[in-house]
C-alpha cells in the first residue's frame, strides 16, 4: 500500500485502478489531496474554493454503495477540480467576479452531473480570471494564480487555476474550458495535457444559449491517457443540450491506447501569420519530426486565414 505523502505522484489511471480494486479508498485519495493542497497552495493559489466537507459526503455514499458493474469510465471516487466558471450545487462559484464573490451555486451544470455520475468526486474550485476572459489568471477576488515550476511565471490561463493544481499534485484531474486556447496554453505553460473537443461533444449547461459553441468545456491531466480517461467520463448525449452528440463507439482511452497513425499531415509553425518564440517553433518542429520518423508523411502547409480576424467579431 502507498502511503499517503506518495499518493499524489500516481497518475489518474494508477490512481482509478487502486480504487477500482480496493487499495485505495476514496476518503484516502481526498486526504492525501487535503494534505498536497495544505502544502503547496499557499505558493500558487491554485484551488481557492474547497469543499471537502461535500467531498467525503459523497465518498462515503460511494463506499457505502458501490457500483455493480461499473462501466468502463467510471472513476471509482477519484477527487476532481472543476474550473470556477462551472457550477458545483452547494458551493462557492464566483466566475473570478467581485459580482459573483458570495454566490453559492443552487445546482450542479451538466458537466458536473456527468462526471459525478461516472463516480468523480469534485474537492474544489480552480481559479481562473474575471469570467474565464484572458490568457493570464488572476482576478479581484482571489489574486493571482502562480506556476508550479517557477512562482514567479505564469500558469496561463483561462484554465491557468487547473494547469497549477495538476502540476503541483493537489489533484489527479480537472476540468477546464476554451474559446482561443484556454485549456491549452495552461496546459503548455505547466508541461500537461489540455485537449480542446470538438462543440458538442461534452454537453454544456445549462445556459440561455444553448447554439453558442465558441466555448467548450474539455480535459485536463498530466498525460495522455490521463485526459482520454477523463474525456470518457465527460462524453454523452444530454437531451437538455442540443448540441451534445452520443460518446462515440471506441472510447478515447482505447483510442489512445491503440493510436492509429494518420499516412499524411499538414505542419504549420505559425498558421501563416501568427508571431511564434523560436523555442517554440522548435518544440513543434521537433513534434513533426517525430511522425516523420514514425514514417508519416509531414508536409509544411497553411489554411488560408486571410480575413480571420474581421470574420471571427461578425
Amino acid at each position: 500500500m502507498l502511503a499517503m505523502e506518495t499518493l499524489f505522484k500516481l497518475t489518474a489511471r494508477e490512481a482509478v485502478s487502486r480504487l477500482k480494486n480496493g487499495e485505495v479508498s476514496p476518503i484516502e485519495l481526498i486526504d492525501a489531496a487535503e494534505e498536497r493542497i495544505r502544502k503547496t497552495d499557499a505558493k500558487i493559489n491554485a484551488l481557492p474554493t474547497l469543499c471537502f466537507d461535500r467531498a467525503r459526503t459523497n465518498a462515503r455514499r460511494l463506499i457505502e454503495k458501490p457500483i455493480k458493474d461499473a462501466p468502463p469510465q467510471y472513476l471509482h471516487g477519484l477527487p476532481i477540480a472543476v474550473k470556477d466558471l462551472v457550477e458545483v450545487s452547494g458551493v462557492r462559484t464566483t466566475w473570478g467576479s467581485p459580482i459573483h464573490a458570495e454566490h453559492i451555486s443552487t445546482h450542479s451544470d451538466y458537466l458536473v452531473e456527468r462526471l459525478e455520475a461516472n463516480g468523480a468526486i469534485v474537492i474544489g474550485k480552480s481559479n481562473t480570471p474575471e469570467f474565464g476572459a484572458g490568457s493570464h489568471t488572476f482576478n479581484e477576488v482571489f489574486g493571482h494564480t502562480h506556476n508550479p515550476w517557477n512562482t514567479s511565471l505564469s500558469a496561463g490561463g483561462s484554465s491557468g487555476g487547473a494547469a497549477a493544481a495538476l502540476a503541483a499534485g493537489q489533484v489527479w484531474l480537472a476540468t477546464g474550458s476554451d474559446l482561443g486556447g484556454s485549456l491549452r496554453n495552461p496546459a503548455s505553460f505547466c508541461s500537461l495535457v489540455g485537449l480542446r473537443p470538438s462543440p458538442g461533444r461534452i454537453a454544456h449547461g445549462p445556459t440561455s444559449l444553448p447554439f453558442n459553441d465558441l466555448s467548450v468545456d474539455g480535459p485536463m491531466g498530466r498525460n495522455i491517457g490521463d485526459v482520454a480517461l477523463m474525456l470518457d467520463a465527460q462524453v454523452g448525449r444530454d437531451p437538455r443540450d442540443p448540441l451534445s452528440l452520443p460518446a462515440p463507439e471506441t472510447s478515447f482511452l482505447t483510442a489512445a491506447d491503440q493510436p492509429l497513425l494518420p499516412k499524411r499531415v499538414g505542419f504549420s509553425p505559425d498558421l501563416g501569420f501568427l508571431p511564434v518564440e523560436n523555442d517554440v517553433k522548435d518544440l513543434c518542429a521537433q513534434a513533426a519530426q517525430f511522425f516523420a520518423d514514425m514514417g508519416v508523411i509531414v508536409e509544411e502547409a497553411c489554411i488560408d486565414f486571410t480575413g480571420a480576424g474581421e470574420i471571427f467579431h461578425v
